[in-house]
């Protein structure tokens, strides 16, 4: 697990319009204090879309349905996010991300499970 980080970061390598993500794959499990992996950057050391995309990643991930537990409400995974700003989280990107309304999130995850949905219909 602790390997998916390099592994995606080497996957991506020659493949021209992705290069500029593939620091953020490399870096999405970097934590602000610095106890992150895999090269335990810290703080703004870690670049600012993998700071960005940790707080959207943590926010999916606890906000969908597991095979194991069942997807959280919204206000308790952003209460999770706020905790945690300054040791997981740059407090400067959660403070943008707790100003974009509940509802937006919402949104925007309805669409994506239904682009899914289609596109996995659209294969059969």
């Amino acid at each position: 697990m602790r390997l998916h980080p390099e592994i995606g970061y080497r996957i991506l390598q020659g493949i021209n319009f992705l290069e500029a993500a593939r620091e953020v794959v490399l870096s999405h499990q970097e934590t602000y204090d610095g106890t992150g992996y895999p090269r335990g950057l810290k703080g703004k050391e870690i670049p600012l879309g993998a700071r960005i995309f940790a707080v959207v990643d943590t926010l999916d991930a606890m906000t969908s349905d597991r095979p194991y537990r069942k997807a959280m409400p919204y206000d308790v995974a952003r209460a999770e996010i706020l905790r945690y700003s300054g040791t997981q989280f740059d407090p400067d990107v959660v403070k943008v991300f707790l100003e974009i309304p509940d509802g937006e999130w919402a949104d925007i995850h309805r669409r994506v499970m239904q682009e899914v949905l289609a596109r996995s219909q659209s294969r059969f």
